[in-house]
C-alpha cells in the first residue's frame, strides 16, 4: 500500500469555534464522522470511511493531525521514516491545548469541535442523528459526542487515553465525569455504545473496558477479540488496531465479523439505505 490521494473523496475546510480543518466526505445518506488513530487519516483509515460510505451513509472524516492520505508504514517510509512520522505527529499533539493526553476525568477540548461538526453534518445530511468512530488516540472522542442527543450510534474502537500505561489511568477514559453522567442519562433512555478491543491490548486495557461496563450496563456493546485473530502481517508491536492495521478483510474473519457489526450497527440505528449497485 501507498500513499492515498483521497480523490474519491470531497473535501472543503471547515470553520467551527474559531478553528479551521479540512474535512473529507464520500456518500450520501446520514451522516457518520470518522476519526482517524495516530498519525493521521491512512489509507486504512479512509478505506474504514469508504466501506461505510458503501453501506448507505455520508462518511465525513477530518484531518485533526498528520498528513492526509501518508501511509505510516515502514514498507512505504522505511522503519526511520515510519517512527519519526509516529512520534513526531504523537509530540505535536502532545503539546496541543485540543487533546488531553495524561489527564483523567477530562474530555479534550476537541470534542467540541467534533461535537458542532456532527450538528452541522446532520442539518447538512438529515436521518434520524449521527454516527461516529473514533480509534486508538480518538477512540474516547466518539463518546464525549454522545452528550448531544443527534449522535446515536458512537463507536469506540481500542480508545487509548489516557495512555493506560501509566499508574492510575487503565479504568479511566478521555471523558470528564460531568459528559460520563450525561452520556449514562442517555443510555438509560436508551442508546447504545459499541466498543472494540483486543484482549491483550495494554494500550486500550480490559480494565477501561470494565468501567464502561459498570457506567453503561447493557448499553456497552463490548466486541473484544483474542489476540490471534489479529493481522500477523500488520506492523504494530501487538494486537491493537481493530479495524484498520490488525484487520484481516476476509470472510470469517473475527475482525472482518467485527467490522461487519460496526456497520450493521450503524445501518440500524442511522436507518441506512444501501446505495444501488452500479
Amino acid at each position: 500500500m501507498a500513499d492515498d490521494p483521497l480523490d474519491d473523496f470531497t473535501a472543503d475546510d471547515v470553520t467551527l469555534r474559531g478553528r479551521t480543518r479540512r474535512v473529507y466526505r464520500k456518500g450520501a445518506g446520514p451522516a457518520v464522522i470518522v476519526i482517524a488513530e495516530m498519525p493521521g487519516i491512512s489509507p486504512k483509515v479512509a478505506n474504514v470511511a469508504r466501506r461505510i460510505a458503501d453501506r448507505g451513509a455520508t462518511a465525513v472524516m477530518p484531518s485533526l493531525f498528520g498528513v492526509d492520505g501518508r501511509d505510516p508504514r515502514p514498507e512505504n517510509l522505511g522503519y526511520p521514516g515510519a517512527g519519526a512520522n509516529m512520534f513526531g505527529t504523537m509530540a505535536k499533539a502532545c503539546i496541543s491545548r485540543e487533546f488531553t493526553i495524561l489527564a483523567t476525568g477530562k474530555t479534550s477540548p476537541v470534542a467540541d469541535w467534533l461535537r458542532d461538526l456532527a450538528a452541522r453534518e446532520h442539518e447538512r445530511c438529515g436521518g434520524p442523528g449521527v454516527g461516529a468512530v473514533g480509534m486508538c488516540f480518538t477512540g474516547g472522542f466518539a463518546l464525549a459526542m454522545a452528550t448531544d442527543d443527534r449522535m446515536i450510534a458512537p463507536v469506540l474502537s481500542q480508545p487509548s487515553l489516557p495512555f493506560a500505561l501509566l499508574p492510575g489511568r487503565g479504568r479511566s477514559i478521555d471523558v470528564s465525569d460531568a459528559d460520563l453522567a450525561v452520556v449514562q442519562a442517555r443510555c438509560a433512555r436508551g442508546l447504545q455504545v459499541m466498543g472494540l478491543r483486543f484482549a491483550g491490548d495494554r494500550l486500550s486495557p480490559r480494565s477501561r473496558f470494565a468501567r464502561l461496563r459498570e457506567l453503561l450496563g447493557d448499553a456497552f456493546l463490548a466486541i473484544e477479540l483474542p489476540d490471534d485473530a489479529a493481522n500477523p502481517d500488520s506492523f504494530l508491536p501487538q494486537p491493537h488496531s481493530v479495524l484498520t492495521e490488525d484487520l484481516i478483510d476476509e470472510p470469517g474473519q473475527p475482525t472482518r465479523e467485527a467490522f461487519d457489526r460496526v456497520l450493521d450497527f450503524f445501518a440500524e440505528k442511522l436507518e441506512l439505505q444501501a446505495p444501488p449497485a452500479p
